[in-house]
């Protein structure tokens, strides 16, 4: 296990805030706080039966939308106004960048599939609208909009490779008739199985999460809750943002939308709070049902072996490795990322980290976060030292001709990036700040499996002077995010 910080600036008070917190253990401190969550969770509106108002034959998923709207005048005009629409976050400034951007899975590389761009017709299967097989795609076109995947009920709807199109066989009058608010069902089709396949992205999300039980999530396993009773929506905009495609602070869920800042009835946990997010203790493990994807090697595609697992080894995609009930790493985070660019250079013979979290022992705003970290190995030009997104899929792509040079001449066609002819490959990281999995309260974290020997935490990589329950100076060096994110944690 790895962790990461980046201490700089003058020594904050902060910082003792866990030692003042293991003082209080025999301080006896309890306050009548009392956390109800319950309050903030909002009754869904009684749901109306489609189905007597849905009667013609449906043939496509855009006579199904034209269906729709119908009734539902401008709901096609907010989707077309959200990320999960145009696969794009509003302008924001990135941590290390001079002039703002804008990000999201339209433009980003990843260290799974790499980016969509010449993937699009695979990549745009889980887009929520039809058709978006290139970059000519018509974003204004209200008929494009996918409006079943979100709102089937009855559990039948899929969509094919063809661009998001519904899968042959699908009857889209009976799914038309079933539409009602969103279950994990319909937000599992595609955030339990991105990057290829059921839990292979998150660590914190897959397919367990249909039926969970208690041991799997507190929260939808005990209580029964939907993904939108906290992801809440107006107008379609919903709340909650993916480190993995965001870099700023705004829009983000947190816990405290439903419980109290210090939820604790007992001070010496509440006086954790300013340095440690919630799900640090909180979710003690992660990919506790189904085993999550760790580390992709590229290039060791290509070879005929003898390697039945796709757990271990794809001839198209490389190998793999991957881990199931473990616990995350962690990093101080403030909620802001730096973020690798398409055509930014690398140093090749460093890894590069696609999203570092933002933070540091000595930022205030910053707390210490589970994450879960994917290593990777993927496809870059060793002439202007940049990462290239290959085309994989369809006429051409590597997963048919397993030729390399031509899957990066084809991907930068898309891209638009100066291609020089040579390649290599490169290691990466990608970080996934971790929120799903809650455990019981009984299940959290204790203190004993942080401070003490034997402890999860690297309080050096942290940048502590020790373990603070303990010592409570915080080591004040300069230590740089890449060399921190290269510290080797005891286990």
């Amino acid at each position: 296990m790895v962790f990461h910080n980046s201490p700089t600036g003058v020594f904050s008070p902060r910082v003792l805030v866990l030692v003042l917190a293991v003082a209080m253990l025999t301080s006896g401190c309890r306050r009548d706080n009392t956390d109800n969550p319950w309050r903030q969770i909002k009754t869904p509106r009684p749901h109306t039966d489609h189905s007597p108002l849905i009667t013609d034959p449906i043939a496509t998923g855009p006579e199904a939308t034209a269906v729709c709207l119908g009734c539902h005048k401008n709901e096609a005009e907010e989707v077309m106004a959200t990320a999960h629409w145009t696969w794009l976050g509003h302008e924001a400034v990135i941590p290390g960048r001079d002039e703002p951007v804008r990000i999201g899975k339209r433009n980003l590389v990843n260290n799974f599939c790499v980016g969509i761009q010449s993937n699009w017709p695979l990549c745009t299967s889980c887009h929520a609208g039809y058709g978006w097989r290139d970059h000519t795609f018509d974003f204004d076109d209200p008929n494009n909009v996918d409006c079943l995947v979100c709102h089937d009920q009855t559990g039948t709807y899929t969509k094919s490779a063809d661009a998001g199109h519904p899968a042959e066989g699908v009857d889209l009058l009976a799914v038309s008739k079933s539409v009602g608010r969103p279950t994990r069902r319909n937000c599992g089709y595609c955030h339990f199985k991105g990057g290829g396949g059921d839990a292979v992205k998150h660590g914190d999300l897959d397919g367990t999460f249909y039926f969970p039980v208690e041991r799997i999530d507190i929260h939808m396993g005990k209580h029964h809750l939907q993904c939108v009773d906290c992801h809440r929506t107006t107008d379609h905009q919903m709340t909650g943002r993916s480190l993995s495609v965001s870099s700023d602070t705004e829009n983000r869920l947190e816990c405290t939308s439903c419980h109290r800042a210090e939820p604790h009835t007992n001070d010496r946990l509440n006086a954790h709070i300013s340095a440690v997010a919630c799900q640090t203790c909180h979710i003690p493990r992660i990919a506790i049902g189904a085993p999550t994807k760790m580390g992709w090697d590229w290039s060791a595609a290509g070879q005929d072996l003898d390697i039945e697992d796709p757990h271990v080894y794809l001839k198209k995609k490389g190998s793999f490795t991957y881990a199931q009930n473990i616990p995350p790493e962690y990093y101080w985070y403030n909620g802001r990322s730096h973020r690798y660019l398409l055509g930014d250079t690398i140093d090749p013979s460093q890894t590069t980290a696609l999203n570092l979290p933002d933070g540091s022992i000595n930022d205030p705003d910053s707390k210490i976060w589970p994450f879960k970290v994917h290593r990777g190995k993927q496809i870059y030009d060793n002439v202007y030292n940049y990462f290239l997104v290959p085309k994989t899929f369809g006429e051409g792509g590597y997963w048919s001709e397993f030729d390399w040079d031509l899957a990066a001449r084809l991907g930068s066609q898309a891209t638009g990036l100066d291609y020089s002819g040579e390649y290599g490959f490169a290691t990466s990281e990608m970080y996934w700040s971790i929120t799903h999995m809650v455990a019981a309260t009984d299940k959290a974290l204790q203190c004993t499996d942080c401070h003490g020997d034997g402890g999860r935490m690297n309080w050096a990589a942290l940048g502590y002077d020790g373990d603070p329950a303990f010592r409570g100076s915080p080591r004040n060096v300069n230590v740089s995010a890449s060399q921190a994110a290269n510290t080797e944690a005891p286990r």
